[in-house]
């Protein structure tokens, strides 16, 4: 072993071999795992994450070769995890290594997934909820017990939500089989790697975890694609740009076209092939798709065939494919994070710069993906916030463990407090949860199929019946998907799935685009619908669920460079104008303050709230302002949000917009709205599902989602009759209170609106108005679809927004306060640059 080269002879000359030197981290990470240290590795893309992370395995079973399992590799998606493994194979084959390596997920055929309890390989490759179902049969015991090693690639895609929970209690049963075990985790953008080594660590001692820093690999090569310098009024979709995006395309060897949703990917990929003209071989990724047909596009990607590709977050993850030189995002960004880690996906190589370009759909994206190039600039990721572990997750962990044999309550609830997540579950809430997966709770106990365990003896628990471990393996996991229909050919060939929903408003006879393709309903039976191919026009697929909003540094972002005028010469020149004039017809808010607008237009009264807080808290907003606009006798009409602000409109003027705001909206109208609306039947359903109170799947069937949601639906409304705090319930509400309805984001809207509200009364629609104006009308429209007409309609309204102002107008301002009404003082004009 060469001085300073710590590395077995078999190891070095593979190194030496290719002309290569193991990079400094590589070595830490080496060092660590000798130390018997578990270790958190921050490196940037291209700076060989995944041979750091295997490389103390490598070495280990180079030196002391052995049969049993060493190390578990855990990943957020199975094709990342088949990617590692076709990226791990290689070098040990040419080390000439008895190493094997191999993968278990959910597309793994029955017969191997048996044969990998009995005799597992040194190193195995899975996911979360793989690993939890292997933690559920009774042999785990002895399968675990020499695990040496446990990797977590890509720690932030899910260390924080509910995958995240179930891994952390896997995690914590893993340390209670294996004593030994090391924990890893691997990333390339973290904002607090404190944060994270806290949650890696057994008992959230982050003093456990080394941390390990790449080497700073070449900073992105970022831009904003700008065609004829000219950003759009509204839209979402980036379509004006599609013919440079294909130019660029053409110039390029292969180009990664990331979009933030499936439909905007399907509407993108087809007007690409619309001005293909060189007919170039363009694919597209995403997850309603087959897993076959992602599975050819994966291969084709890896094998140099595609000049391009479509997609979705399905790709965000580090799969290295090919030689892709360029990545486009299609509309905003969203995060600085998201963005960094979607670029990475070009140049796999940590010496020269990833290439990536945004093309935002509106001007306010504009501003936001300038934000977001000047963050990654300055360094600047998205924050880190954990949450306590879910109670649902962990009612699907207790049953998991009763599966495997009977258990001691006190062990189990002291292994389950070292899971970071759960480290402030108390003895009593433990006790309610033993509870439930026992009988279902009071009002459910009397049903036989709700009692899944038993206390035998005092403290000790096992299952009450042999059968419950199968209903449990068919039915684990945590990604409750909404109820999905498959899409097929005549001759029986699957395409993907779509969501009920969507499928739903289909007849035989009627076109939608899907895959690629334009699709004529044949016939619907049971859960497919039944398709040819057609070269009639086709609406695309239409996709429910939660969207991505802004993040909020990037928010703060774009506050401060609306009020900084110093800002605006980076800006095209239409963006800048667009400005100006805004702050001659109103006015443009400090950083802290909440602009609000009001005027008359086509026979309506608007109330526009710009506030920056992102879609969803803009769409809960919508709904307690416009029921108070009700009781308040203003005949609300409706009201549109997007990512930066909202606006409500109806018959009658809104004068006070301030009583609007105020902070008892969250206390009174928001739990009224939310316990009548559909969010929290929906969270509901999810937990139901993740608790196991609700089996999706039976032996030989499979319940359809109108099944799933019939049986869910029924409980819900017995449980709210019955046992309003039932476990479930107060579960479903944490979910509809943070995830769906982001109420944090909402209670600093609030507060902002009761401290610093500027009211600005107008006589007609303002520059920063038009992009909110020009949706309403078309709230239900698909994303995308309406964009053409949307470019049509936006660019009358600018018109008068843009119009100069007559000199006799008034602008009568209102606020909570003098210094506000001093804030809204008209600034004068400023255009040099003319």
């Amino acid at each position: 072993m060469a001085e300073g080269f710590p590395l077995p002879e078999v190891v070095e000359r593979w190194f030496v071999e290719r002309d290569w030197r193991p990079r400094r981290h590589q070595l830490d990470m080496l060092a660590a795992a000798r130390a018997g240290r578990s270790a958190l590795l921050v490196a940037a893309t291209g700076a060989g994450k995944t041979l750091a992370g295997f490389l103390p395995t490598i070495c280990d079973l180079a030196e002391n070769p052995a049969e049993d399992l060493h190390t578990l590799y855990v990943s957020p998606l199975k094709a990342l995890a088949v990617d590692v493994q076709r990226n791990l194979l290689s070098p040990i084959e040419e080390m000439g290594l008895p190493i094997r390596v191999e993968t278990r997920t959910g597309d793994t055929p029955s017969d191997r997934k048996a044969r990998q309890r009995i005799r597992p390989p040194q190193i195995l490759l899975t996911t979360p909820e793989s690993l939890s179902l292997l933690l559920s049969y009774p042999d785990s015991e002895l399968m675990f017990a020499g695990l040496k090693n446990i990797i977590v690639d890509e720690i932030h895609a899910f260390a924080r939500d509910k995958r995240g929970d179930l891994l952390s209690l896997s995690l914590a049963r893993l340390q209670t089989l294996a004593p030994g075990l090391r924990r890893v985790g691997l990333s390339a953008t973290v904002a607090d790697p404190d944060a994270y080594r806290g949650w890696l660590a057994p008992h959230g001692d982050e003093d456990l975890v080394d941390l390990v820093l790449g080497e700073p690999g070449a900073d992105p090569d970022l831009s904003i694609l700008i065609p004829e310098n000219r950003i759009p009024w509204a839209g979402h979709s980036g379509y004006h740009a599609v013919a440079d995006i294909m130019r660029l395309i053409e110039r390029h060897k292969t180009t990664l076209v990331f979009c933030n949703t499936r439909g905007l990917a399907e509407l993108t990929f087809q007007k690409l092939w619309s001005v293909n003209d060189q007919s170039l071989p363009i694919g597209i990724h995403h997850g309603s798709l087959a897993v076959e047909a992602r599975r050819k596009i994966e291969a084709a990607m890896a094998d140099g065939k595609i000049r391009a590709l479509v997609a979705t977050a399905s790709l965000d993850l580090g799969i290295d494919w090919g030689d892709i030189d360029l990545v486009i995002q299609m509309g905003a960004p969203k995060g600085s994070s998201r963005l960094l880690q979607r670029i990475g996906r070009a140049n796999h190589r940590l010496d020269e710069p990833s290439k990536g370009m945004i093309v935002p759909g509106n001007r306010f994206e504009y501003l936001e993906a300038r934000a977001a190039l000047d963050a990654i600039g300055d360094g600047e990721l998205d924050p880190d916030i954990f949450r306590p572990g879910t109670l649902d997750v962990l009612a699907q962990h207790v049953l998991a463990i009763a599966c495997a044999g009977p258990f001691e309550e006190a062990a189990l609830l002291a292994e389950i407090q070292s899971a970071a997540p759960y480290a402030g579950l108390t003895a009593d809430r433990f006790q309610e949860i033993l509870n439930f997966v026992a009988t279902g709770g009071y009002a459910l106990k009397a049903y036989d199929r709700f009692r899944r365990i038993l206390e035998e003896a005092p403290g000790r628990w096992r299952l009450s019946r042999p059968p419950i471990a199968q209903q449990h393996r068919m039915n684990a996991g945590v990604i409750v998907e909404q109820p999905l229909l498959d899409v097929r050919f005549k001759g029986g060939r699957k395409l993907g799935t779509v969501e009920e929903g969507f499928g739903s408003t289909l007849t035989p006879g009627d076109t939608f685009f899907f895959a690629g393709l334009s699709l004529e309903v044949l016939s619907m039976k049971d859960t497919d619908i039944i398709v040819q191919a057609s070269k009639r026009t086709a609406r695309p697929v239409t996709y429910g669920g939660q969207r991505m909003s802004m993040s909020t540094h990037l928010a703060n972002r774009v506050r401060g460079m609306l009020a900084d005028r110093n800002d605006w010469h980076r800006f095209p020149g239409d963006v800048s104008e667009w400005l100006e004039v805004q702050s001659e017809r109103s006015l443009l808010p400090e950083p802290n303050q909440l602009l609000v607008e009001t005027f008359p237009h086509e026979g309506r009264h608007y109330m526009v709230a710009y506030s920056f807080e992102g879609w969803n808290a803009h769409q809960s907003l919508g709904m307690l302002l416009t029921k108070r606009m009700e009781k308040a006798g203003l005949k609300p009409l409706g009201f549109v949000a997007n990512d930066y602000g909202i606006a409500c409109y109806g018959l009658e003027p809104i004068t006070d917009p301030q009583s609007l705001f105020s902070p008892d909206i969250l206390e009174r109208e928001f739990t009224e709205w939310v316990e009548r609306s559909f969010l929290l039947k929906n969270a509901f359903r999810e937990v139901a599902v993740i608790g196991g109170l609700v089996e999706r799947q039976h032996p030989g069937k499979r319940k359809t989602g109108r099944q799933v949601s019939f049986s869910t639906d029924l409980i819900y409304d017995v449980l709210r009759k019955y046992e309003p705090d039932h476990l479930l319930l107060r579960a479903a509400w944490d979910d509809a209170r943070t995830r769906m309805t982001e109420l944090g984001r909402l209670v600093r809207l609030v507060d902002r609106a009761a401290a610093t509200m500027v009211h600005v009364e107008l006589d007609r629609i303002t520059p920063m108005a038009v992009p909110l104006m020009v949706i309403v009308g078309r709230e239900a429209a698909p994303a995308g679809t309406a964009d053409e007409a949307l470019l049509y309609e936006a660019e009358a309204l600018a018109a008068a927004a843009m119009e100069p102002e007559a000199p006799s107008a008034a602008t009568p301002v209102r606020s909570a306060a003098g210094a506000a009404r001093r804030a809204a003082e008209r600034r004068p004009a400023s255009r040099s640059e003319d």
